[in-house]
């Protein structure tokens, strides 16, 4: 009898046993949307098991070992989640794991400079953004302007234009600054004689994100796109009222103080932006001249918004710049008596008005209009000359979104002016003119397969002073799995001819005669882009990005400024040499996240050559390498630290010499609690600049030849403050 109880006993035991479970099924999803996510991954920790999701998500896990098994689940783009769980199971197990996005949502970020209504991931065109807390930890470095956050982006170069006074222009791809486009919200209000003071007086504290497309854009905006183009994008009310403060103080006695304020009250939003920024005369060389001017700036930007229906918005705003800058000799500027002092002053005031009007439909087609009027009066002063005039710029624009993601169709009107009208001087001829563009453009998203996206498109443009063009464009994006796409794009550009470029702006437009439209062309330009993006998770647990462009752009007939001197003084004009000037090279960024630290490792060559009357010579004050590294340690919503590395290559210079390389190293700190954050920043702490290796002009103190500026002139200076939000 005993024999058959422990024989039955055994059976039974054998019988559970045979029932337990090695096996794991897991269903992946994304926690937003709850698609299932093809290709995830599950692996045992300290195990060679593990399987991917098929197009169901669904992952089978099979001869887990017996005990406590950690299992970790990832996608990338996604925060891996960990699972504990002890094996073997008493039934079989079926679980669903949903995924969120880690970090920024890239995949949701709407790029409004494509004009598409497509998301970033979606778009064949290639775009970089800047937005989130990557944009709140740049804006800490300089609170005042926008040159920070540009600078540090691969491929982008600011250029500083003048010695004393700060000017600078956006070079992408080592283009000169007159082809890239700077746009806000979609509005080209920084243009001609407007555009040379614009990164110094936009404050980046109401900006929401901020979109780059490289390479040839005139087919979406026009003439001036040749380059790139940058968007700035700004915040609009949201759901909940938002109120941010920022308050930064630099050691080079420098202030700037910020105010936001959103909300919405019914039918009606409103957002409130003003800034207060100031800068001491500042030398750290030694040398009695300004390496930062003095400088009075406010900004007041009310924007009020009306929504007549859920689906459509009715958007007024004004923006106004008024600002003092002065730079040149330190004492003189202190108050000290100067016999004969150099300076170079800059006074501006800019006013611009904006309103707009979106009607969605319920087919999902929009209707777009926007108008803009731009006043811009800019009065500049050195000893014995003064040139000073005012430019009347607006742009009118109709647009119409139709058919549907997989087909998607964009076609508009517009109509931009830019007038310009010089205070007279003396007997010189005065550079005035008067620019009218009509355009139309037509542009399509197609969505061919999963795997292949087609972007063409057409503008036609009619110029009253240089007729007709013609820009067709087209990009590609194959996406061979969710590690691997690849986008190829090109088309065509133009830029019509004004004296406002960077070596006129170095000159402040000194004895520089009029450009004779009769004997001038428009810079016409065509370009390509190639790039490939891969992502992946190195050994489970490092995210990794590597993305690689190549890039090619050429300028016909590009018009050079040339000085004939006649005794004591040198005549400036513009001419169009029988040639061009090309721009090839690559980008390459890498990307590494490991729990809590992230390094950004960025490398651009930028080959820039002049191509006249048979002979080649390389561009002048061009890092044809450049090198871009940050390592950051960031735990979020609590602390962020960063150390920044930025090589420059040798750069040529007008006069035939090679500047010097260099290298940059910075230091953020940001510690955020709840409603408040304090950040501490060294930025250049090693104290890179021109004058420790390099003089920056030659002459008199009284009466300077400035040399070209290719290296920083400010050196080490540590900011910080406190950013508020309620």
């Amino acid at each position: 009898m005993k024999r058959n109880i422990f024989l039955f006993l055994a059976i039974f035991f054998c019988g559970l046993a045979a029932n337990a479970q090695d096996v794991l099924k897991i269903k992946v999803i994304d926690a937003e949307t709850n698609e299932p996510l093809y290709g995830a991954n599950a692996f045992i920790k300290g195990t060679t098991i593990g399987a991917t999701a098929n197009e169901e998500g669904l992952i089978t896990l099979k001869n887990i070992p017996e005990g406590i098994q950690i299992i970790l689940v990832s996608y990338v783009g996604f925060a891996t989640q960990e699972l504990s769980m002890e094996f073997p199971l008493a039934e079989e197990k079926f679980i669903t794991v949903k995924l969120a996005h880690e970090g920024e949502h890239m995949e949701e970020v709407i790029i409004s400079a494509t004009r598409s209504r497509r998301t970033i991931a979606d778009l064949p065109t290639r775009v970089e953004v800047i937005s989130g807390e990557e944009l709140g930890e740049k804006g800490n470095m300089k609170p005042g302007d926008i040159r920070m956050l540009l600078n540090e982006t691969t491929g982008i170069q600011t250029q500083q234009t003048s010695a004393t006074s700060y000017n600078s222009s956006i070079r992408i791809q080592g283009l000169d600054g007159k082809y890239t486009q700077l746009l806000k919200d979609g509005y080209p209000l920084y243009s001609g004689f407007s555009g040379g003071l614009s990164l110094l007086q936009i404050v980046p504290l109401d900006l929401q994100q901020v979109e780059v497309v490289k390479g040839a854009s005139s087919t979406l905006y026009g003439g001036g796109a040749i380059a790139g183009l940058v968007n700035l994008v700004s915040k609009t009310p949201g759901e909940e009222r938002e109120i941010n403060f920022l308050l930064n103080g630099t050691s080079a006695l420098g202030l700037d103080l910020s105010g936001f304020y959103s909300d919405t009250f019914g039918k009606f939003g409103t957002t409130l932006f003003a800034s207060y920024n100031y800068g001491n005369p500042y030398d750290p060389a030694d040398i009695g001249l300004t390496a930062i001017p003095e400088f009075n700036r406010i900004t007041i930007n009310p924007r009020l918004f009306y929504y007549p229906s859920e689906n459509a918005t009715l958007e007024l705003g004004v923006n106004t710049v008024i600002e003092e800058r002065t730079g040149g000799n330190i004492e003189f500027l202190e108050g000290e008596e100067v016999e004969n002092p150099y300076f170079e002053r800059n006074n501006t005031e800019r006013i611009t008005t904006r309103a707009g009007y979106t009607q969605l439909y319920e087919n999902g087609n929009a209707l777009m209009v926007k108008n803009s009027f731009s006043f811009f009066e800019r009065k500049i002063e050195i000893p014995e000359f003064t040139f000073s005039g005012n430019q009347l710029a607006s742009f009118n624009e109709i647009a119409y979104n139709f058919g549907n993601l997989d087909l998607e169709w964009v076609a508009g009107l517009n109509l931009v002016s830019d007038r310009f009208e010089q205070d007279p001087l003396g007997t010189s001829d005065v550079v005035d003119y008067n620019h009218i563009t009509y355009g139309a453009f037509l542009q399509n998203n197609w969505r061919i397969s999963n795997m292949f996206s087609l972007e063409s498109g057409l503008r036609t443009d009619y110029q009253n002073e240089y007729g007709w063009f013609v820009l067709p464009r087209l990009s590609a994006m194959a996406e061979f799995s969710d590690a691997w796409t690849m986008r190829l794009g090109g088309g065509l550009g133009y830029k019509t001819p004004t004296i406002f470029t960077e070596d006129a702006e170095r000159i402040q437009f000194r004895n520089v005669a009029p450009i004779d439209v009769s004997q001038t062309e428009a810079e016409r330009s065509f370009g390509a882009n190639f790039d490939i993006n891969y992502r992946t998770n190195l050994f489970e647990v490092i995210d990794f990005s590597l993305n690689t462009l190549f890039f090619y752009t050429r300028v016909n007939d590009p018009i050079i400024l040339t000085g004939i001197s006649n005794q004591a003084t040198t005549i400036y004009s513009y001419n169009q040499p029988d040639g061009y000037l090309d721009t090839q090279g690559m980008e390459a960024n890498l990307r590494f996240a490991y729990k809590h630290f992230k390094l950004f490792t960025g490398y651009t060559l930028a080959d820039v050559n002049n191509h006249y009357s048979g002979e080649t010579y390389e561009a002048s004050l061009v890092a044809q390498h450049r090198l871009n590294n940050v390592l950051v340690y960031e735990v979020h919503g609590k602390l962020l630290i960063g150390l920044e590395g930025y090589y420059f290559g040798e750069q040529e210079l007008e006069n035939g010499m090679t500047g010097q390389d260099y290298w940059i190293f910075g230091l953020m700190t940001e510690k955020k609690w709840e409603n408040f954050s304090l950040f501490l920043n060294f930025e250049n702490f090693t104290d890179t600049r021109q004058t420790r290796f390099d003089s920056i002009y030659t002459g008199s103190i009284s009466d300077p030849e400035f040399k070209d500026i290719y290296a920083p002139v400010d050196g080490f200076v540590i900011n910080g403050g406190i950013k508020i939000h309620l």
